[in-house]
């Protein structure tokens, strides 16, 4: 492309100069407004400068990416909620052997988990894990955070969904997601194993001198801190709240303190039923002591008019010695029926202390974790409800599921960004209630970036800058050389330190487009080669990738 006008090429410059300043540098004194508003503030000065007409502006944005982005950041937030980082963070220090095991551990879960969830998100996710296990083993961070950043950087280039430029680099040439996973992967893996040995070199002496005797209280707690950190990768800042261990024991209490009423609301019979027996059981009760006033009365009140007859009939010995036997024989009946009356009392007492601690033990089956099933009986039947772990433990499960079937789908070409948001909304609709709460969590900051960025890099291409700048480089750039290979990475690799990699990639996929010189095939390799040298080059420098000023 050749060059525009003077006046497109000054005022296209400053516009792109600024949105680069803002996106680099995005606090500094005389504008600290920040990156997003910083690219919008390029965007509108392209339209302004007559750089870009609305309309172009409008078609710059590039729908397709921000629709993907959109759905793995979604996607990133419930497997926050499904645990699936807290897991990941546990395996750091699982049967760890030491600090070297430790430092390769980091370089291949970081690797794995941001080819999977993008780098930024392994970073925020996994930053805090680091710090905190290296604090409980009393080793230094520095060399863990920098396997954490390297190897996320590493690893992100993987795949199309490891980093913003890979959304780019898949969604413009039109690589699918498996031929993207074969053509990078063995250079990814190659790039872990190096960049582990090369900190192990480099680090060898600090992490092979023995750690000092640890206070058990501050272990321990360390441990628990490593155990019950949550995080909201998307919106790159984290939560601390109860792990699932701990939320699952605070549904069953909250269960157990309102499963005396939860029948009344949601059936009652089996209340019900209760309370009628409590009624009928106080009913008799009140019949027993009834009976018993009414056995003891009359025969103490006979036993009483026999002894004053005996008194009064003094002469009479005869009659005096069978009234006696009289009324031994009435004091024993009396005594047998007061007893029998006691027994039966407490029998019925003995009945109701059963009914309450069968109820009780059915309320304890009720709230017992291992128990799987609770059983309502209603007026119109019997229901089965899962208990709250098994619930959660099902949601987790399908959760996972919707990822492999989203990874597996684009292992099988469908459409990136139409299959990330279908995994995004079935995840929505699993989750069964307001889904607010998890697109809050949404860097939407992001994708407005993302929008500006595309306007302000379309502007600066109708500058022809870019086109120029490639017309110089292309004939000592062949990807057919070893040479032109070698050139052309090198080109890459301090283009995404200066201009940041995304803008790199934006700017010459135009010119990459369009050529003519080169095979589909070269040209796929091409963009590879773009997408892998782009993503490890931001690792030689703090501001060469968002990872790194994460970390």
């Amino acid at each position: 492309m050749a060059l525009g006008s003077p006046v497109k090429v000054v005022l296209g410059s400053i516009a792109f100069g600024i949105f680069w300043i803002m996106a680099v540098f995005p606090s500094v004194p005389c504008l600290p407004i920040g990156r997003t508003a910083g690219s919008l503030l390029g965007a509108m000065l392209m339209v302004i400068f007559m750089v870009l007409t609305p309309e172009e502006a409008y078609h710059a944005i590039d729908l397709p990416i921000l629709g993907l982005l959109f759905g793995t950041m979604v996607v990133s937030v419930y497997l926050e909620r499904a645990d699936m980082f807290m897991y990941l963070g546990k395996l750091l220090s699982w049967k760890s052997k030491g600090a070297k095991d430790l430092l390769c551990r980091i370089c291949l879960i970081s690797a794995v988990s941001s080819a999977l969830f993008t780098n930024d998100t392994a970073c925020v996710v996994l930053t805090e894990f680091v710090l905190k296990v290296a604090r409980q083993h009393n080793l230094p961070p520095h060399p863990f955070l920098l396997a954490l950043a390297t190897s996320s950087n590493i690893g992100s280039a993987a795949t199309p969904i490891g980093n913003p430029q890979n959304l780019v680099i898949a969604v413009l040439s039109k690589i699918t997601f498996g031929q993207f996973l074969v053509g990078v992967l063995p250079a990814t893996l190659l790039g872990v194993s190096v960049n582990a040995v090369l900190l192990l070199c480099m680090y060898w002496k600090p992490l092979s001198i023995k750690k000092q005797e640890e206070d058990p209280i501050v272990g321990a707690a360390a441990e628990e801190a490593v155990n019950s950190h949550r995080f909201s990768p998307a919106t790159l800042s984290h939560i601390s709240s109860l792990n699932s261990q701990d939320w699952s024991s605070k549904l069953e209490n909250l269960n157990v303190q309102s499963s005396p009423n939860l029948t009344a609301n949601a059936g009652g019979s089996s209340s019900g039923a209760e309370q009628s027996l409590r009624t009928r059981l106080s009913s008799s009760e009140n019949e027993i002591n009834g009976a018993v006033t009414e056995a003891l009365t009359p025969k103490n009140k006979e036993v009483a008019i026999e002894v004053t007859s005996i008194h009064h009939k003094k002469d009479d010995s005869i009659h005096s010695v069978h009234s006696l036997h009289s009324i031994h024989h009435k004091k024993e009946d009396s005594v047998q029926s007061i007893h029998s009356v006691h027994h039966k009392k407490e029998d019925s007492v003995q009945s109701i202390h059963s009914v309450h601690s069968n109820r009780v033990a059915s309320v304890d089956g009720l709230s017992d974790n291992e128990a799987s099933l609770k059983s309502v009986e209603g007026n119109k039947g019997k229901r089965v409800i899962l208990s709250p772990k098994w619930r959660r433990l099902l949601w987790k499960t399908c959760v996972y599921l919707v990822t492999v079937g989203m990874l597996v789908a684009l292992l099988l070409g469908l459409d990136m960004s139409w299959t990330a948001i279908t995994a995004a909304l079935a995840l929505v609709v699993l989750d069964f209630q307001d889904a607010q709460h998890c697109l809050e969590k949404v860097s939407y900051s992001l994708l407005i970036f993302f929008c500006g960025m595309f306007i302000t890099v379309e502007g600066f291409n109708k500058t022809g800058i870019p086109g120029t700048l490639w017309d110089l480089i292309e004939p000592f750039a062949q990807i057919n050389r070893v040479s032109g290979i070698t050139v052309l990475a090198l080109v890459i690799i301090a283009l995404s330190n200066l201009a940041s990699n995304v803008p790199t990639v934006l700017c010459w996929e135009e010119e990459w487009r369009h050529r003519s010189s080169i095979s589909p095939e070269e040209e796929r390799k091409a963009w590879l080669m773009l997408a892998y040298v782009s993503t490890v080059g931001g690792n030689l420098s703090l501001l060469g990738s968002a990872a790194n000023l994460i970390v």
